[in-house]
């Protein structure tokens, strides 16, 4: 199974900025798409940004111009650095993974994975 962990959440003042990092580990063949998700207290989850096999990224339009997503130095690898930091980014922040994996012992398979957040919380 593909296991993804995230890391870099933390307090921080309005104003301020963060990185969060995801590694994803497993058989990995390829993975098509990585996003990071958030859900605030009392909100539904929503997408923040993504970014494809092919390096393409997409952003909600509540960070457009604030965040930025890219692939990692290391191989299967994300990071989401966040600048000029508002309140309502407070939320935990999730890392999702699809594409398809390969075991030793079993043929290709799609996988859909996701980490166990990490806790972002923006004081004013």
């Amino acid at each position: 199974q593909v296991q993804l962990v995230e890391s870099g959440g933390g307090l921080v003042q309005a104003g301020g900025s963060l990185r969060l990092s995801c590694a994803a580990s497993g058989h990995i063949f390829r993975i098509n798409t990585m996003r990071w998700y958030r859900q605030a207290p009392g909100k539904q989850r929503e997408l923040v940004a993504h970014i494809t096999h092919g390096g393409s990224t997409n952003y909600a339009d509540s960070v457009k111009g604030r965040f930025t997503i890219s692939r990692g130095n290391a191989e299967n690898t994300v990071s989401l650095r966040m600048n000029s930091l508002k309140p309502e980014d407070t939320a935990v922040y999730y890392c999702n993974a699809d594409g398809v994996e390969v075991t030793p012992t079993d043929p290709p398979t799609g996988f859909d994975s996701w980490g166990q957040g990490t806790q972002v919380t923006v004081s004013s």
